[in-house]
């Protein structure tokens, strides 16, 4: 019968969840997913292999490899579609985690070394650049951290550093490390932050932050001698349109070409869709346990086949959708 009919063995295969054990994780493959439906949800919580503690940053290179670190201070990394390929642990950890992974012009991971206030270097394949250090002291002065989140390089070449604890500002040095110029300050005020948690450069240079605790979006223009705030949206709430505790964003053209930004909000439990003024297009997750529920957020990539891969830190996984 089957072999007479071959599109029912089809349909029937194309309506099964794949569970598919890979090293200690799990993957749970759709077959065919649609628009806003998971497709692929990997990971576990453990300390081997392929397992997570908390994940709490990510990040894609040029291969799509995909690059994760936890709260072992272990820096993964996967293909698409979870399997592990290689993986290392920063020097140290006993202060604290690493809570930002970004990658500089050159291919290289940056990882913000969170609670030893600098940025370390990495090869794709996990050498530690030590030359390239950006930071290691805490205070208060130019080119010294507090608690650090994240780095990102803008098309000149320029890095720019965001911190939180008792300074709540962005810094911005040359590709070489030189200080260059700050702004920000703790507070509610334009210009101000409240853990800026996530930073992301736009085409014209402009640096997006992710102003986690004041549940809003702030974009800087910084290519001048002084930094001019260009735009300012957000308000606190789980409405569309509103955010939580915003900790990533991503910036990417729909596909009609017209500019958005992805935000995933730690605090609703969500990822939301919107344009780069604010206006809510759509939005995946709910708080829970279940497949396609998320539970505290952290982290969001987007793949060269124009997935999005979610961070699902509470629940120790990675989720795979389109919006």
């Amino acid at each position: 019968m089957l072999r007479r009919h071959p599109q029912i063995l089809l349909a029937a295969f194309a309506a099964l969840v794949i569970l598919v054990p890979l090293g200690f994780a799990m993957i749970h493959l759709h077959a065919t997913p649609e628009p806003g439906e998971v497709q692929l949800v990997w990971g576990m919580q453990g300390v081997q292999d392929g397992m997570f503690q908390r994940p709490r940053a990510m990040a894609i290179d040029s291969n799509g490899e995909i690059y994760v670190v936890d709260k072992t201070a272990r820096i993964q990394v996967f293909d698409r579609n979870g399997k592990f390929q290689r993986g290392w642990r920063t020097p140290e950890f006993a202060n604290g985690k690493p809570t930002g992974l970004t990658f500089d012009s050159q291919g290289n991971l940056m990882v913000a070394d969170t609670h030893y206030f600098r940025i370390l270097f990495y090869s794709p394949q996990g050498e530690w650049l030590t030359n390239r250090t950006l930071g290691g002291t805490f205070g208060r002065n130019p080119g010294e951290f507090g608690l650090v989140t994240d780095a990102e390089q803008d098309s000149q070449g320029f890095l720019y550093v965001s911190e939180y604890g008792e300074y709540d500002r962005i810094q911005k040095f040359t590709a070489d490390g030189q200080f260059v110029m700050e702004w920000g300050g703790h507070g509610s005020e334009p210009g101000q932050f409240a853990r800026p948690q996530n930073l992301a450069i736009d085409e014209l240079d402009q640096i997006w932050v992710a102003d986690a605790c004041n549940h809003r979006i702030q974009v800087f223009d910084a290519s001048g001698d002084e930094v001019r705030l260009v735009q300012i949206w957000g308000s606190e709430g789980s409405e569309p349109g509103q955010l939580k505790y915003p900790y990533d964003l991503i910036l990417e053209q729909d596909d009609d070409g017209s500019p958005i930004i992805y935000i995933c909000e730690f605090g609703n439990h969500r990822v939301q869709k919107l344009t780069r003024d604010g206006k809510f297009i759509a939005s995946w997750g709910s708080v829970g346990r279940g497949e396609g529920e998320l539970f505290n957020p952290w982290s969001l990539i987007k793949d060269p086949q124009g997935d999005l891969h979610v961070l699902d830190t509470y629940n120790h996984r990675v989720q795979r959708v389109r919006l």
